[in-house]
């Protein structure tokens, strides 16, 4: 599932991209253009969502300063401002794409969909562990020549512990990671997807020889095979 940082300080523009895109993708937001740097400076992300006007730091200047920095995510811009001047400057600045507000949000997603195919991160490269192959953009996954269907979340849950092997993930991270916006969702959402994950890989029914390892009272990863 393609990771998009969305930085913007209208928490009810974010709350509404946020319900809009959550199946998608797995969407980190922040609301001030300081935090919207960090976070690009230390995290991964597949395209960036950038409001124009932000505390701290504006989204032009953000943008100039990952670029500078040798930063290549694909930059989306959004901003109130129509003319074609600031259009330019933005551009100028290092975006890639460009949304007037108001905007529907069948073209942000559109627009998004373009950029991850371009993004240098994107999620086109299967993933292999141990004989396990899955491909995000086929929705595939096969052990060998058996093709093994998974649910569309489950699917997104083992894709993202297979693109970050050995790292130990919360239950929380795993939500907002995974599940992202979808508020209604609680920890037996992931307890019952891992479950289902392991009844369609784990070769035993003894849980210790399973995929998926859970670290007591710290989380879950995926266990390489011995």
């Amino acid at each position: 599932m393609p990771k998009i940082l969305l930085v913007e300080d209208n928490k009810d523009l974010t709350t509404l991209i946020g319900l809009s895109l959550n199946q998608d993708y797995a969407i980190d937001v922040v609301h001030n253009g300081g935090e919207g740097l960090e976070c690009l400076r230390t995290g991964r992300y597949d395209v960036v969502i950038l409001d124009w006007e932000l505390p701290e730091l504006s989204g032009p200047e953000i943008c100039r300063q990952f670029r500078a920095a040798g930063g290549t995510t694909p930059v989306l811009m959004l901003t109130g401002k129509s003319q074609i001047a600031e259009k330019e400057k933005g551009l100028d600045a290092g975006a890639d794409d460009y949304l007037t507000k108001p905007f529907d949000m069948r073209e942000l997603a559109a627009r998004l969909r373009a950029l991850t195919r371009r993004s240098p991160s994107a999620p086109s490269a299967a993933l292999t562990f141990g004989d396990l192959h899955l491909d995000p953009v086929r929705h595939s996954l096969k052990r060998g020549d058996e093709e093994i269907h998974l649910l569309k979340k489950d699917f997104a849950l083992l894709e993202f512990l297979m693109r970050y092997p050995d790292e130990i993930f919360g239950t929380e991270t795993i939500l907002e990671r995974v599940w992202s916006y979808d508020s209604e969702v609680t920890a037996d959402a992931v307890r019952t997807s891992i479950k289902r994950i392991r009844k369609a890989l784990d070769r035993s029914a003894d849980e210790s020889e399973s995929i998926i390892e859970n670290v007591r009272r710290v989380g879950y990863r995926l266990k390489r095979p011995c």
